[in-house]
């Protein structure tokens, strides 16, 4: 009784055992492989971006960070080749359909944005997802002030229209832009520059 007990239930444990401290292993050694580049990447799309949003600058500075409804985001100053301060680049998010979407988004000194880039976005397949085209991006474009969405019609200075069957993500974009207008008003508006 006690052979046939090791052979069916100790036994196999210790296989399971050992095929997990392998599987976990090999799993530490591919993260410590990939992370540096993953992170190297996401370094690239992210001055990518910022070249995208905010086409006119020649530089720009390190990252700062400004709070804002007690949430922290983080920017930065595009300057020109005289190293004057020409516009911002803010990074925001804001609730879509399918979870948060991240953005990266380029006011001028004026107030008006200049470009907005989609950093992350798991929204549906062929509905928000169309939030990447560029005929909706290009809706931004110099707006200024607060952007709301309409689902019908032409729509005005400071409205963008939805995506057909993407209200939620048109929303978010919305809402994502207007949080980094409204901390180009905190950090880099007329007021206080």
């Amino acid at each position: 009784m006690k052979n046939s007990t090791v052979k069916e239930i100790i036994i196999p444990a210790i296989s399971l055992f050992l095929i997990c401290l392998v599987a976990t292993a090999l799993l530490g050694f591919t993260n410590q492989i990939t992370a540096p580049k993953i992170e190297q990447l996401a370094i690239e799309t992210e001055n990518n971006a910022k070249k995208e949003v905010l086409s006119d600058a020649a530089d720009f500075s390190d990252k700062m960070t400004a709070t804002l409804d007690e949430t922290e985001y983080s920017y930065y100053e595009g300057l020109d080749g005289d190293k004057n301060v020409i516009g911002y680049v803010f990074t925001t998010s804001a609730k879509g359909y399918g979870g948060d979407i991240k953005v990266m988004v380029g006011v001028d000194k004026s107030g008006s944005v200049t470009g907005v880039s989609i950093l992350e976005i798991s929204e549906t397949a062929g509905l928000g997802m169309n939030a990447k085209n560029e005929s909706f991006l290009k809706q931004f474009l110099s707006k200024s002030g607060e952007i709301s969405v309409i689902k019908n019609g032409t729509p005005a200075d400071n409205e963008i229209s939805a995506l057909t069957g993407a209200t939620i993500t048109s929303k978010a974009m919305a809402k994502a832009v207007n949080t980094a207008l409204a901390l180009y008003e905190q950090v880099g508006g007329e007021s206080n520059g």
